[in-house]
């Protein structure tokens, strides 16, 4: 395992701005070291509108971080939310083998030639995740590795990052002072916080249910097989409760938290909430389930929806809720009848964090697993470039995807830069990357 040095990550959410700093420790496993959040203002739905109030919210969340860690950052990984991509599926490619016997140089070639696809000015490619491999037209699953022939053919899923969405994350991150090492979707985040390996071979549906949005991934045989977005979350059943009792939206967020369920109860029409305000308000228990229950209904519908039309609802044995929205009451139940599956509500896990345990809760799961993958990014990039210390490719320069680096310890000149990446946008903190760190860290 690589020594990496300490991480930083920003999760720009509908209600919050979260920016979370970690490493790992010496028993390999991750921990936070410290995190800030702060009030969201410029987002909707998980997408960056106003740039300025979004820096703003970056600023202070980091402010907060730095100063619970003791640790200044400059370099971040930050997440995109699920409506602001696009998928390419079935991402066809090959490469001729020369040396009859299949290498893992060869796979990181092949997997290279997707990042060449055709975009759109300014769009990224965030994933690219291999379905399945071939070798000379046989099928080998995702073990090419080892195996003998001369064409090795691959089958990908492709994310990629709207032009519009990823300009607007980076303008607001470079606004606040920082630079990004690599931009990820928050759903593959939020799933690498709560599963297990082997939630994800069984076969798991995870639906992050936030504040402005569901984002949904599917995950079967340990790989990620399906994407998709609801555009519904916590807010939708707040703004319900808003529109219905005609309240103020803290009055209606308040008796979302307190009394708000996703089923009625029984007896629930018996009991009665008083609302306090210039004029007092009433309503039972019973019509609020009625009102909240309707919007449950609209989200459980959409799960079953992404899972039917993505072909692995037999190979999904159970669903996984998270984050915000997935606390509202009798949900879980709501979602068995609906969904006929296990459903659990899953918290963030395997990881140390003794000075913040509030990031176990449901809602922490995007930034935590931005931390995790952040980390796993990092040392996957050193052993490479340990493997090939020959090679110039920086942190967060997505042209390549084995992310080489030629050293960690001594940031070579600024003047050294990459005219022709693959992005219209290649990360300007290459050579000085975590030296930063190294040099303002209080720790």
């Amino acid at each position: 395992m690589s020594k990496i040095q300490t991480i930083a990550a920003i999760d720009i959410g509908t209600t919050k701005v979260v920016a979370i700093v970690g490493t790992r420790d010496e028993m390999g496993k991750v921990k936070v070291l410290g995190f800030g959040e702060a009030p969201s203002n410029g987002v909707f739905r998980g997408s960056v509108q106003n740039v300025g109030e979004v820096s703003l919210a970056i600023k202070q969340a980091v402010k907060r971080c730095q100063d619970f860690s003791g640790v200044v950052f400059k370099n971040v990984f930050v997440g995109i939310a699920g409506q602001n991509i696009k998928i390419v599926e079935g991402a066809q490619h090959t490469k001729v083998i020369t040396n009859q016997i299949i290498s893992q140089a060869d796979i990181d070639e092949l997997t290279q030639t997707v990042y060449a696809l055709n975009k759109d000015n300014g769009e990224e490619i965030i994933h690219v995740i291999p379905q399945s491999y071939s070798v000379d037209n046989h099928p080998v699953g995702l073990n090419a590795v080892g195996c003998s022939g001369k064409k090795l053919e691959g089958n990908f899923y492709v994310v990629v990052g709207r032009a519009h969405a990823v300009q607007k994350i980076r303008q607001a991150i470079e606004m606040s002072g920082l630079s990004v090492i690599k931009i990820v979707l928050q759903s593959i985040a939020s799933a690498d916080a709560v599963l297990t390996k082997d939630d994800k071979e069984v076969g798991t549906l995870v639906a992050d249910i936030g504040a402005g949005t569901t984002d949904v991934a599917i995950y079967q045989d340990n790989v990620l097989r399906c994407l998709s977005v609801i555009p519904f979350g916590g807010n939708s059943i707040t703004n319900d409760i808003k529109t219905a009792c005609q309240l103020l939206s803290r009055q209606a967020e308040n008796l979302k938290l307190k009394y708000a369920s996703a089923l009625q109860e029984p007896n629930s029409a018996k009991t009665i909430i008083t609302i306090p305000g210039r004029s007092e308000k009433e309503i039972s228990l019973a019509d609020l389930a009625t009102i909240t229950g309707a919007r449950a209904e609209e989200i459980v519908a959409g799960i079953a929806s992404v899972l039917n039309e993505s072909h692995y609802a037999d190979k999904v044995s159970q669903i996984a809720l998270t984050g915000g929205g997935s606390k509202l009451k009798n949900l879980t139940t709501l979602s068995k009848y609906c969904l006929c599956k296990d459903v659990e509500i899953m918290r963030p896990r395997d990881f140390a964090a003794d000075n913040c345990p509030i990031l176990f809760n449901v809602e922490y799961s995007t930034a935590v697993g931005l931390l995790v993958k952040g980390i796993e990014y990092m040392e996957s990039f050193y052993a490479r470039r340990k493997a090939t210390p020959e090679a110039n490719d920086k942190p967060g320069d997505d042209k390549k995807p084995d992310d080489k680096k030629p050293d960690d310890t001594k940031p070579k000149p600024d003047t050294e830069k990459k005219s022709n990446g693959l992005f219209t946008k290649v990360v300007n903190l290459v050579n000085k990357l975590f030296a930063e760190d190294a040099t303002t860290s209080k720790l």
